[in-house]
Parts: C-alpha cells; sequence; structure tokens
C-alpha cells in the first residue's frame, strides 16, 4: 500500500445499515442536508470526528428505518458522500449466512458479489453518456484487508472474521424461499444481502474505495437445525452485532491515520468515459461533472 498526497486531505464515509443508525464514538461536528442532483439523500449526513480524521457517517435507511433496500436513494447517497470529499467508502451491514463455517455474529469482509436485484438504478451515468467501469473487483482490497484487520482484533474469541466471500445482493424486502437459499447455496455464495452491490457499483463509478463489514445475524432458511430467519431473530442479532462495531471501526480509523491506501477505485473513470465530452448533453454534463471534472475539465456551458 502507498499514499498518494493528495488524497491525504480527503474523508472516510461510513454507511450503517440495519441496527446501525449512528455511529458510536463519534465527535459531532456538523449535520449536513445536501442537495444532489438525483434527489434527497437517505437522511442527513452528519459530519464528525474520529482519532483526529474526519469522518461523514450515513444510516442507510433513515434513522427511523423507513426505506426498504429498493426505496434506497442509492444515487443521491453515494453523490453526496463523494461531494463531501469522501474517497474510503465501509459499509456496515446485516445479512444472513449460505454457509455452515459462517455462523450468526461471526463478520464477513466480503470481496465479490452476484446481483440478484431489479428494481433499482445502478448507474449514475445515461441520458447521452455512456460510461463503462471495470468492477471484476468490486470492493478494493487493501481497504478489505485494514478492514479485515480491525475486525479480527476487535472481535472476542468466540466471534470470527471471514476474509473474502461472495455477497448475493437480492431485492428484498422478503427472505428468500428455501428454493432459492438452495440455489445461492450451489452457487457457494458466502452471504445474502439487499444492499451492498448497489452500493459497490456507485463507489466504484464516484472513484471511492469501498468494502464491507457484513455482519451475519441468521442463517436465512436453509439451515434445518436453525430457526428460520425472521425480524424478532435478527433485531436480536443485530444489537450485539451494532456494539461491536464501535471497537472494530475505531480501529479502523487508527490504521488510516497511520497509512491511507491507494485504490484503483480512485481513477476508475480515467479509461471508463466513451461518449466524447462535447456531444454530451447539457444538463447530463452537469449532473456529472463532480465525477468528470478531473478528465474532461469544468463544465462552462457557452
Amino acid at each position: 500500500m502507498t499514499e498518494t498526497p493528495d488524497l491525504l486531505p480527503a474523508r472516510v464515509g461510513v454507511i450503517g445499515g440495519s441496527g446501525l443508525y449512528a455511529m458510536p464514538g463519534l465527535t459531532p461536528l456538523e449535520e449536513i442536508e445536501l442537495p444532489t442532483p438525483f434527489g434527497s439523500t437517505s437522511d442527513t449526513l452528519r459530519l464528525g470526528r474520529l482519532h483526529g480524521m474526519e469522518i461523514v457517517f450515513l444510516a442507510r435507511h433513515g434513522r427511523q428505518h423507513h426505506l426498504l433496500p429498493s426505496e434506497i436513494p442509492y444515487r443521491a447517497n453515494l453523490w453526496a458522500m463523494r461531494k463531501l470529499g469522501v474517497r474510503w467508502l465501509v459499509s456496515v451491514s446485516a445479512v444472513g449466512s449460505l454457509q455452515d463455517s459462517i455462523r450468526p455474529r461471526d463478520m464477513v469482509v466480503p470481496d465479490q458479489f452476484i446481483d440478484r436485484t431489479h428494481q433499482r438504478p445502478q448507474t449514475f451515468f445515461g441520458d447521452g453518456c455512456v460510461a463503462h467501469v471495470s468492477l471484476a473487483d468490486p470492493t478494493c482490497p487493501a481497504l478489505n484487508t485494514l478492514l479485515a484487520d480491525a475486525t479480527a482484533s476487535s472481535l472476542p474469541a468466540s466471534r470470527q472474521v471471514h476474509r473474502g466471500g461472495t455477497y448475493l445482493c437480492m431485492e428484498g424486502p422478503a427472505f428468500s424461499t428455501r428454493a432459492e437459499s438452495a440455489l445461492h447455496r450451489s452457487w457457494g455464495c458466502a452471504v445474502i444481502g439487499m444492499t451492498n452491490l448497489t452500493e459497490a457499483r456507485l463507489a466504484r463509478e464516484a472513484e471511492m474505495a469501498y468494502s464491507s463489514l457484513s455482519m451475519v445475524t441468521d442463517y436465512d432458511c436453509w439451515h434445518n437445525e436453525h430457526d428460520d430467519v425472521s425480524v424478532e431473530l435478527v433485531i436480536g442479532h443485530l444489537r450485539a452485532n451494532a456494539e461491536a462495531t464501535e471497537p472494530i471501526l475505531s480501529h479502523l480509523i487508527q490504521l488510516l491515520q497511520e497509512k491511507r491506501p491507494t485504490s484503483l477505485a480512485h481513477t476508475a473513470l480515467s479509461d471508463a468515459l466513451i461518449t466524447p465530452a462535447a456531444v454530451v448533453p447539457m444538463e447530463t454534463r452537469r449532473r456529472l461533472e463532480l465525477f468528470t471534472m478531473p478528465y474532461w475539465g469544468p463544465y462552462n456551458p457557452t
């Protein structure tokens, strides 16, 4: 891992999923309501400081958990994070386990995704501008390593961190059928959730390094020796997992203070923009300027 001087002032973003509606240990600085070209964010963005580093926190479903996975304004959320200077983005999420070895209250740092969603926008581009980013490795390996190291050093011996694995991203909001759960297991998936791949796609387009702390709450519905997933079951494990996030995130921020890793994500658009800037419609250029300025320069309509 190396450092790039122009990235050092950048901020770290944390998106809190089910059960994590505030970031423990964060010294508050400001609550920000930021208009975006893609509508309103899930909630106000909370800017604070932890171990001397500025952090931007956002509750993915809103702090009252009022948004379904399909209703989350992913593009607005990710645009706002990038606008506020975030270059390293950590997602904290509740997931179900698809493997015997991954137990409830374990943590997984996935490195691959399979997409089973079908109702949500997944790109900032379109409307006269085409870009194809590489998503072969959808998370940042260097940030994954730091997150897994911070998790391993913070969890009690009875709980494991699993480094790598495939996250199956389903539409929801209903949990899986038994047939679906069996299918996903046959594909070798490690965990199942409803949000992270959409964020990972958009984070790559926004040139932010992305990593997921997936907190296991249940065995989905495939495991004959365990109860089927239910809200009551999930909430109990959510509370325990949420308590574990404070030392994990605290340690991660300390590691990032020592060395902030560069990532291929930080220049993901350098060879991804296909449409010539001169032919992109005015409104599309304006909407995308946050991402395209390093390559096309500032937009100055004549």
